[in-house]
């Protein structure tokens, strides 16, 4: 980790000045006092300046795969990931018995490679199984052939890597967002570079997942929408290519993650609000049939067809209702204000995440106190910087389209959660399908500042032209600003900020330092989350390999609880005291046989995220 820093920081001294001396040659809002500021380009002047823009992408993801590398495999998987272990390899969690006390190895059986599965098991098994599109899958089911098993069980090196990889990727891509966007490679390169510090990007990207894929996608429709917005504001055609790779885009899209389409669905938004515009300056409402509509009318079409061959899936899947429960409830009192807060929370966590999630108080307040006074001193300069570039008629309405995708997707999050009964802000990943356009307006703001116009700076005692009331240089507030990126990504990798919900790795060691004798570990079951819960435990289980004999009890319950309670009975009959039996996210009515047992007191014992649980001690 300490050879981790010293590197970030010498990457860090050097991109500064790379970026200043590169800055030249793409200012989209350039101080006309900027070229006395050559002179501090050290040595990056003598460089050919078609060396100058591609070496400094390269750096933006050296930094960003660095981030997303380190402590890659140090945080245990969690449900949704073994979800993705298991159908990438074809397996199924049915294979897994229920109602039986089993050993830890039959448990994790579906995590083993599985050479006779095939991509026709991959597709089947998450259609009838899961709730998710198969893309990511196939791909993952190809990638993870390339790496051997870790310790009989599936590489997680192997699977995270391929989202972090596709996670890196997003930040070249990203930049061609911003650079087509506001036709500047400045504002390309201040996205390109928070994309690789955001903790909210590293974070989805540490998991082995599909939404690092998913924002690739959201990257490319979104870069579609800019050009065709420009073909509508110019009425000319939009390029068949541009609406053919639009559409493939769009169903790539909606083949790795159905949520795509709420992206999908601020791009109509977006769409309106600009016919609307062109309605106002032009009573001809034979415009919307002009070519450039026609086009983009032939791109709703043939996406509207690739997203509709995904209903009989999606409708022959019997538990999709149970798998989405989790964000779906009612609401009392308070409960009302929590989704605004969450919203919130995930907007601030994609620039800036210290721990504050902590469990210490000391490292909670201090933590706050710097967040709260980084946003106090920032976001007014991040306004000021989006107001200048409205002020641009060459810029203003790129701001309006990326602006439009942000606040329509955060009305349909609400709309789904007040209205629907379903909570999508419950989850903060599912905020992948406005992030990019959050980082390219990120990137436009902090162009600004980097490049103030003369009216909008103050002129300070020593000379310095500052930005705010601060008193702190525009270039020195973007540094500022991509350095707490930078350390809150840190504190992701570090499992700091966006913790893990499950932590399966306390728990076993909770049981080591508890339990001299044999262990039941019994649970209710439902759905596969369930059994994914207990594949943590059985997997850490397995790496320490210091506990006697373990068995787990995944007690089946449909809709009658009484089933896990009899199924519960049965197994404590069948099994030779002592032993200890923990209940763990145990949602039923305890067995008799266990109440002859002494019960312990879990109040004097530490609490484990994920695992709720009792001990009895069966003499």
């Amino acid at each position: 980790m300490r050879a981790f820093f010293q590197g970030a920081f010498y990457f860090y001294k050097q991109i500064i000045s790379l970026l200043s001396a590169s800055a030249t040659h793409f200012l989209p809002l350039a101080d006309k006092n900027s070229g006395s500021q050559r002179k501090h380009w050290h040595n990056w002047h003598r460089l050919p300046p078609s060396w100058v823009n591609p070496l400094l992408i390269l750096v933006w993801l050296i930094v960003g795969i660095s981030l997303r590398l380190v402590n890659l495999t140090a945080k245990p998987p969690w449900t949704d990931e073994f979800a993705t272990l298991v159908f990438s390899l074809g397996n199924t969690f049915l294979s897994v018995p229920l109602d039986l006390a089993i050993a830890p190895d039959i448990l994790l059986q579906p995590l083993q490679l599985n050479p006779a599965a095939s991509i026709g098991n991959v597709i089947h098994n998450l259609a009838t199984q899961d709730s998710h599109p198969p893309l990511y899958f196939v791909l993952a089911y190809l990638w993870m052939k390339l790496f051997p098993s870790d310790g009989g069980l599936v590489s997680l090196f192997g699977a995270r890597l391929l989202p972090a990889i596709i996670g890196a990727a997003s930040i070249p891509c990203v930049y061609v967002l911003g650079k087509v966007a506001f036709r500047s490679r400045l504002v390309g390169h201040l996205t390109a570079a928070m994309m690789a510090v955001s903790p909210y990007g590293v974070f989805l990207a540490q998991e082995a997942r599909h939404y690092t894929l998913a924002i690739l996608w959201v990257i490319g429709s979104l870069t579609c929408l800019v050009i065709a917005t420009r073909h509508i504001q110019n009425r000319t055609p939009l390029p068949i290519w541009i609406a053919l790779f639009w559409i493939g885009i769009n169903a790539l899209g909606i083949a790795t993650h159905y949520f795509f389409t709420l992206t999908l669905c601020t791009e109509v938004v977006v769409l309106i609000f600009l016919a609307w515009l062109q309605l106002q300056t032009s009573s001809k409402f034979s415009l919307l049939f002009s070519p450039p509509w026609r086009r983009i009318y032939a791109v709703a079409i043939g996406t509207c067809v690739a997203g509709l061959i995904w209903i009989p899936t999606l409708l022959e899947n019997e538990n999709r209702g149970a798998l989405t429960e989790w964000i779906r409830g009612s609401r009392v009192g308070l409960d009302w204000l929590s989704p605004i807060f969450q919203a919130l929370g995930t907007l601030i966590a994609m620039i800036s995440l210290l721990p504050v999630e902590s469990s210490q108080a000391l490292v909670v307040i201090p933590s706050g106190v710097v967040m709260l006074t980084f946003f106090i001193w920032a976001v007014p300069i991040l306004l000021r910087g989006i107001k200048i570039q409205l002020q641009q008629p060459e810029s203003r309405m790129m701001i309006q389209v990326l602006a439009g995708v942000v606040i329509s997707a955060i009305a349909i999050f609400f709309i789904f959660t007040y209205f629907l009964g379903i909570d999508l802000t419950r989850g903060a990943r599912y905020n992948f399908v406005y992030f990019p356009a959050i980082v390219v307006l990120l990137g436009a703001s902090l162009a600004v500042c980097w490049h103030p116009p003369q009216m909008e700076t103050e002129q300070g005692k020593n000379g310095i032209t500052s930005i705010g009331k601060w008193g702190i240089s525009g270039k020195k507030a973007v540094m500022l600003i991509w350095l707490m990126g930078f350390f809150s990504a840190v504190t992701v990798i570090c499992n700091l900020g966006y913790q893990k919900y499950y932590r399966p790795d306390l728990f076993v060691q909770l049981i080591q330092q508890t339990s001299p004798t044999p262990v039941l570990i019994a649970t209710t079951h439902k759905t596969y989350v369930h059994t994914g819960e207990m594949m943590g435990v059985a997997r850490e289980i397995k790496r320490a390999n210091s506990l006697q004999n373990p068995l787990f009890l995944l007690a089946h319950q449909d809709r009658d609880p009484n089933a896990s309670t009899i199924a519960l009975e049965n197994t404590l009959k069948q099994l030779p005291r002592p032993f200890d039996l923990w209940l763990v996210n145990f949602h039923a009515p305890v067995a008799e046989t266990a109440k002859t047992c002494v019960t312990s007191d879990t109040q004097s014992l530490p609490t484990v995220d994920g695992y709720e649980y009792e001990l009895y001690h069966c003499q």
